[in-house]
């Protein structure tokens, strides 16, 4: 009877009737959550429970409620769970409770050692964002050399051009297999560090020695929760030394708006950022004030996109209408800067996977099986082109830390009339000015982080807390659906399937 009489306040304040109890705030969950419980009080709704501190087992009230402890989300002192709808309110107002977030869609760029050869090469982006004049330039030969940059896509398929440089391969969600079904992962890997060997260099990615770790969220359908990027970045947080991962790239979004004090996603992101691992993550193709998790942390180099026409030259780049910009919830300006995320010509995971089968007029002519390639559009795109980016200014130079990478990088942009306003947040990535820069300076001064992630009423900096003693719990999980807007899954519209 008490966890009904709650549960009808909750729809009351839901409806904007005043009833004299509680107030709204006391209710520790996200409003769209409260809506869907108020909509399904009988539905099993899939949550992300963020803990207190010092909680004690609310993992056992989860269980008195009616609902089951579905996997632990340690890296963020979270676990997840499947809830009836009508106990949402009571679990939300309960001792240990800090925040409840619906387990949503994600919606998703003369040497020592072998040249990369560049006499017949193709892409254009490569070009645009001044990685080719680095590839085998002294010192250094700056191609990604024994840098780890973790993917965490639909997987990644063995290609020609990826070699052996995919050191790891692990799967967190429902698959019971690391290679890419679905078509995004293998394509989003290709770009930050395809070789060229398919074909014969005509198309190459950013950091072309870089190693790659892939880490597969989905399942062989291309869908995956909340819950399954969390997993993902928390086996990336338990395993970094191992592959030294330096570089995790994000090209999803989720499909429900929150704060990113409060989003699960935003939390383990900026774990794995105080734990001095870059994350770089996909403005959106939504467009204007469209900016959902992770794009809307602070901490995170978000990447919107530009079209460059497929030639070398900046002066024809402009923005496409597609790419997520705006003013977060928070008061954040994104995107931080712009790479090129239009007609992206980069690696085919096979052309049996869902995403080229459905749009086969994006395979590109002339290659076949393991070493063929494929076109794809969107701020996913876009992404990767800045990870690869990352990995080779962290060759270049393996002390600086991500506050420092992203002041380097806006800093040293290409300003240029089609990207300019806040659509094109500092302006076009120019890795060679950025390796080419000196400064030290950190981004994200005084920016406090995620609440989720404050010891009692202090809020965490660099020096307030040992990142690597944290040992919060621990689990595994499942599901990121491309084009969803179901409850259960993550969306990856940072795709475009315009001409």
């Amino acid at each position: 009877m008490i966890r009904r009489h709650i549960f009808l306040i909750a729809v009351l304040m839901l409806l904007g009737i005043s009833t004299g109890s509680a107030p709204a705030h006391s209710f520790r969950a996200a409003p769209v959550l409260l809506a869907q419980a108020a909509a399904a009080p009988q539905a099993m709704l899939h949550v992300i429970v963020q803990k207190q501190p010092a909680a004690g087992s609310v993992e056992a009230q989860v269980s008195r409620l009616g609902g089951r402890v579905t996997r632990d989300l340690h890296i963020i002192h979270a676990f997840g769970a499947d809830v009836p709808g009508q106990a949402v309110a009571e679990l939300a107002t309960m001792a240990g409770v800090r925040w409840i977030s619906a387990d949503a869609p994600v919606v998703s760029s003369g040497c020592n050692e072998p040249c990369i050869s560049t006499g017949n090469l193709k892409s254009g982006y490569p070009q645009t964002v001044r990685a080719k004049n680095v590839w085998n330039t002294s010192p250094g030969f700056r191609q990604g050399q024994g840098i780890g940059v973790a993917v965490l896509d639909s997987g990644i398929t063995p290609h020609a051009d990826l070699g052996n440089r995919v050191v790891a391969n692990v799967t967190v969600g429902a698959s019971t297999t690391v290679s890419d079904t679905y078509g995004h992962g293998t394509h989003v890997a290709g770009i930050i560090g395809g070789d060229g060997t398919a074909s014969n260099g005509t198309y190459i990615g950013i950091a072309p020695k870089v190693n790659l770790v892939n880490v597969k969220i989905s399942d062989d359908t291309g869908a995956a929760s909340a819950a399954d990027v969390v997993a993902g970045l928390q086996w990336v947080n338990d395993n970094k030394s191992t592959y030294n991962i330096r570089v995790v790239n994000l090209s999803l979004n989720s499909s429900v708006a929150e704060s990113y004090n409060v989003d699960p996603i935003d939390a383990a992101v900026e774990i794995l950022w105080f734990n001095k691992v870059v994350v770089v993550v996909s403005a959106g193709n939504d467009g204007r004030n469209a900016l959902n998790p992770p794009a809307n942390d602070p901490f995170v180099i978000t990447v919107g996109a530009i079209d460059d026409k497929g030639t070398g030259s900046s002066s024809d780049d402009r923005m496409p209408g597609f790419s997520g910009y705006g003013t977060t919830s928070d008061g954040f300006a994104k995107p931080d800067l712009v790479a090129p995320g239009v007609n992206l010509i980069s690696d085919l995971a096979g052309s049996q996977a869902t995403l080229p089968a459905q749009h086969p007029d994006h395979l590109t002519s002339g290659f076949t099986g393991a070493s063929a390639y494929f076109r794809m559009s969107g701020t996913s795109m876009a992404a990767p082109v800045v990870a690869g980016a990352v990995a080779l200014l962290l060759q270049d130079d393996p002390n600086l830390t991500p506050d420092q990478v992203k002041y380097r990088l806006t800093s040293t942009v290409h300003t240029l009339a089609g990207a300019a306003g806040p659509g094109g947040g500092a302006g076009l990535l120019n890795i060679e000015a950025a390796l080419k820069g000196s400064s030290t300076q950190s981004a994200n001064t005084g920016i406090p982080a995620s609440h989720m992630l404050w010891t009692g009423n202090e809020p965490v900096t660099w020096n307030s807390i040992n990142w690597n003693s944290i040992n919060w719990n621990s689990i595994n999980w499942n599901s990121v659906n491309w084009n969803s807007i179901n409850w259960n899954s993550i969306n990856w519209n940072s795709d475009d399937w315009g001409p």
